[in-house]
């Protein structure tokens, strides 16, 4: 039944809306002015400008629209911003010693999270919508939403130095979700910097992919490389790569905020026992109708097979594991150049120069590259 906005305080909507969002099994909420001015915008601006966003074209694309929340409603007056807690039972940083075993970013091992967070933010938009008579819009990062921002100026946490949001309640182990609203409600206070002098998170990344705190170069970030990446990924990041095949951790595992953060049973999206460090040579051996089972309804799915196994076969370079090349053996001859080129950087890792045993007949410029670097006995490389 609908009521009157004029019929409560605004103070006590945001104290129903908050309510109804924990019980949907949100870990958190938090309220911003839509509409108020933000440099946010800019600093994007900035960033494709510098190209650092790489061949994720869809950031240059939305970049406007991405400039402001009322740039895709203008009639949005408040945004609800919703966090859920995705902190991990285990360090991540343990999972990289074993390195006959995948890293899987701790988000991708689980349920899809766009559409576990899509479906609650529908039921709480739905809620409101009837409650209050107000119009509503959800959006999760698959809308061009700058919600990090957002969860800022909501009281939910701020940006680190690692460009990611910082919870002193969930560490940096937070999805986000908002519902945009005419609804005109006052705004929590928000969120100030708790970095201080810290620079563990630009510390240990593999690729030094910050430039300067705060600031990111996707392209040489890992999970960019992993995920966002088609081809082959450039040579020079992939011993850094270790054991990890899709995203990487290593920025928020090492926050001294998750010290904080409620982990183990307290994580309300929850990992499936099968990819929790799943064997590279299962993994390797995947064809496209068992890929698609192994991920259905999770988020590895949409980069494809072919872009997967690519991975797999980098971290089975990186293993130092010979009695992995039976496995890689057989991608030498793979449908997918992508695939047969990581396989030559993987058996040349793993035999050195007695890998150009196993060179094959080649037609793909690109294969042909990761072999061009070991020429044959008495073939002069190009």
């Amino acid at each position: 039944m609908t009521t009157s906005t004029s019929e409560l305080s605004p103070d006590a909507i945001k104290d129903e809306i908050r309510a109804e969002a924990l019980a949907l099994g949100f870990s958190t909420c938090g309220f911003a002015d839509a509409a108020a001015a933000w440099p946010n915008g800019e600093w994007l601006r900035e960033f494709v400008e510098a190209d650092r966003h790489g061949a994720m074209g869809w950031m240059e694309e939305t970049l406007e629209r991405r400039s402001h929340p009322t740039a895709m409603w203008t009639e949005a007056k408040s945004a609800v911003v919703l966090g859920v807690n995705y902190g991990p039972d285990i360090d991540p940083l343990e999972q990289l010693a074993q390195t006959d075993r995948a890293a899987i970013s701790v988000y991708a091992q689980g349920d899809d999270y766009h559409d576990v967070i899509k479906k609650r933010l529908k039921v709480l938009a739905g809620w409101m919508h009837r409650r209050f008579g107000q119009d509503v819009k959800v959006f999760v990062d698959t809308a061009p939403l700058m919600e990090k921002p957002l969860a800022q100026r909501a009281g939910l946490g701020w940006q680190g130095k690692h460009t990611n949001l910082v919870s002193r309640e969930f560490g940096s182990w937070l999805f986000l979700g908002s519902v945009l609203t005419t609804l005109n409600l006052p705004p929590d206070p928000p969120e100030t910097d708790h970095c201080g002098r810290c620079s563990a998170c630009l510390d240990i990344c593999p690729t030094n992919a910050f430039p300067a705190p705060r600031q990111l170069d996707a392209r040489r970030c890992i999970s960019y490389l992993t995920i966002e990446l088609s081809g082959p990924i450039p040579a020079e990041f992939r011993p850094a790569l270790g054991n990890r095949i899709y995203g990487c951790d290593d920025c928020l595992a090492v926050c001294p905020w998750n010290k904080f953060a409620s982990l183990s049973s307290e994580a309300k999206l929850q990992a499936r026992e099968a990819l929790r460090q799943p064997s590279l040579a299962e993994l390797a051996r995947l064809d496209d109708a068992e890929f698609r089972a192994l991920f259905s309804k999770n988020p590895i799915k949409r980069i494809g097979r072919d872009r997967f196994v690519r991975n797999v076969l980098y971290a089975i370079g990186n293993s130092g594991d010979t009695s992995l090349v039976a496995v890689v053996e057989p991608l030498l001859t793979d449908p997918a150049p992508v695939v047969r080129g990581a396989a030559v950087w993987a058996a040349r890792r793993l035999l050195g120069d007695a890998a150009a045993a196993l060179r094959n007949a080649e037609v793909d410029p690109e294969v042909l590259a990761e072999w061009a670097i070991l020429p044959l006995a008495g073939e002069v490389s190009p």
